[in-house]
């Protein structure tokens, strides 16, 4: 990892003055810190990923929109147990994901489907992240 953009990120992230940075300064800075520091960037990746997917400059890009939302969804699965946003921004993804496949004719619907399961697996880790917070 180079340091240098590393640093860059982070004074990006510093001097935008914001909670979250959106658009595409946005997805460069999450992608790059959240290599660094999964648990700390995670959420703001996986928040500002369904963000990009709703964005109009993929609006007539359907293969994007649905590449950014598997993105989303990935990332929110690979933050830990004890993250506080995993569930809120898995179900945000799994959402999103859900929302762009059910447009989308002659697709299969399914909340996540590329490991060829039907999404019950990740429903149940949903579910019960909602009753341990609950």
């Amino acid at each position: 990892m180079d340091q240098d953009m590393v640093a860059l990120a982070r004074v990006m992230l510093l001097g935008a003055n914001r909670r979250v940075v959106r658009g595409a300064e946005g997805l460069w800075i999450y992608r790059l810190l959240a290599q660094v520091d999964p648990e700390a960037y995670g959420s703001k990746l996986a928040y500002v990923l369904v963000e990009a997917s709703a964005s109009p400059l993929v609006r007539e890009l359907p293969e994007r929109r649905l590449a950014l939302l598997d993105e989303a969804v990935e990332v929110a699965k690979a933050l830990g147990t004890s993250n506080p946003y995993r569930a809120k921004m898995l179900a945000r993804a799994l959402a999103a994901r859900q929302r762009e496949l059910e447009g989308r004719p002659g697709e299969r619907v399914a909340l996540d489907d590329s490991d060829g399961s039907d999404g019950r697996a990740d429903r149940a880790t949903l579910d019960d992240e909602r009753q341990r917070h609950a």
